[in-house]
């Protein structure tokens, strides 16, 4: 389903997908393909979200510069919006990562990619 979900580039739904997946194999870790379907997931949904925050700060700062303050407040409250988007995204990857990926990875190569992960997703 997962792969559906990537076809049609339903990245939220991919990443619900992957996430089940992710927490039924709690004695196995992920293969590689699941792996790389899992962070292509992640890496989508939120792309999308930094794209929009992105833009939205640039406009945010063209209207500081303009002197509009209405729409300063406006801007603000909605890239506060985004901003707990990827909060919330990136918080449920870590929960991912720390509770079920990092401590079923028995091989380094896994283990590496999963801590990766972690570090790109504090970043955010």
């Amino acid at each position: 389903m997962a792969k559906l979900a990537e076809q049609a580039e339903r990245y939220e739904e991919m990443v619900e997908f992957m996430e089940k997946v992710a927490k039924t194999v709690d004695v196995e870790e992920l293969t590689v393909e699941e792996r790389n379907l899992l962070s292509v997931a992640y890496k989508n949904v939120i792309g999308a979200r930094r794209a929009s925050w992105r833009i939205i700060s640039s406009i945010e700062q063209k209207e500081e510069c303009r002197g509009n303050e209405d729409h300063v407040f406006l801007i603000k409250e909605y890239r506060g919006k985004i901003e707990a988007e990827l909060s919330k995204i990136c918080d449920g990857i870590l929960k991912l990562l720390d509770s079920h990926l990092i401590p079923s990875s028995t091989t380094a190569e896994s283990k590496v990619f999963y801590l990766k992960m972690k570090g790109d997703y504090h970043r955010y």
